[in-house]
């Protein structure tokens, strides 16, 4: 199975998000994992019973759309902090 084969990108499964096929698990995920958590492609590969050629494939895909999958995480980052502030926002 080349590179190519090992990511998926489905309407509808994981919110469209490029992912390892047949996993739940986007490329999002493990770019965090690796890249901003410091995990090992040992770690996340026995951490989450991937092959190491999934986890390859899922930082190769990554460098490749870097600036489409760091906006993506911008985005949810963004999100995240948005609907923090407004549940922490006291009611009139």
């Amino acid at each position: 199975m080349s590179s190519d084969q090992r990511i998926d990108q489905t309407d509808g499964i994981c919110g469209g998000k490029p992912r390892i096929a047949g996993h739940r698990i986007t490329v999002q995920d493990v770019v965090v994992w690796h890249e901003r958590l410091g995990w090992s492609v040992d770690q996340i590969a026995s951490e989450y019973d991937l092959s190491l050629a999934d986890v390859y494939a899922a930082l190769a895909y990554y460098f490749s759309h870097r600036e489409e999958i760091d906006r993506s995480l911008e985005e949810s980052r963004a999100f995240i902090v948005a609907s923090a502030a407004v549940r922490h926002t006291p009611a009139e």
